[in-house]
């Protein structure tokens, strides 16, 4: 087995972003807002400033600490892209026979999913983080600067609408991810 004696990372850090790098962890701020992750789980991987660019280097690299080296990589630069363009995840609400309405509950920080099946109750799903969520008709977008967060109050929404104990041909009621990606 070959191991490389360095590997190493550069992501250019754009106009108008700031990156601060205290140990292994990283805060990024923009026109968007910020975004701050902990790295202190890669092991043997380490994040420098140098020249306007972020640096994530390892040295004596197996395989292993070559993928955590992109991958802390890519963890950074969607954080800059987060802050500059933010994120937007686009949900469409179907149903066939019983209407759906969908309420935002802010002071909760909860999406409240009324008349699901005909169910009396509300299917609640947590709204995580700094990310803002709204209805308009049968559709449900959510936006924000951190991808993870994003992405786990979008898949929060269409979990609380799955259905275990039908055919899923026959019974597709539900609210559904559509479309993901970049905000701007």
């Amino acid at each position: 087995m070959v191991k490389a004696l360095h590997i190493a990372e550069k992501i250019v850090v754009p106009e108008g972003v700031t990156v601060e790098v205290e140990g292994s962890k990283v805060t990024v701020k923009g026109p968007k807002g910020t975004v701050s992750r902990d790295f202190s789980h890669a092991r043997g991987v380490f994040i420098r400033l140098e020249d306007g660019a972020v640096i994530v280097e390892t040295y004596v690299a197996d395989r292993e600490r070559k993928a955590l080296v992109g991958s802390v990589a890519a963890h950074i630069r969607n954080m800059i892209t987060g802050v500059t363009k933010g994120y937007r995840y686009k949900l469409k609400i179907i149903f066939s026979h019983f209407p759906i309405s969908v309420v935002v509950d802010e002071k909760n920080r909860v999406v409240r999913i009324r008349n699901f099946m005909g169910e009396k109750s509300d299917r609640i799903a947590k709204i995580h983080g700094n990310v803002k969520v709204k209805v308009s008709g049968e559709d449900i977008v959510v936006e924000g600067v951190d991808i993870e967060e994003v992405g786990l109050t979008a898949a929060s929404i269409e979990r609380a609408t799955r259905v275990t104990d039908r055919d899923r041909r026959v019974f597709m009621d539900g609210i559904y991810i559509y479309e993901k990606g970049e905000a701007s």
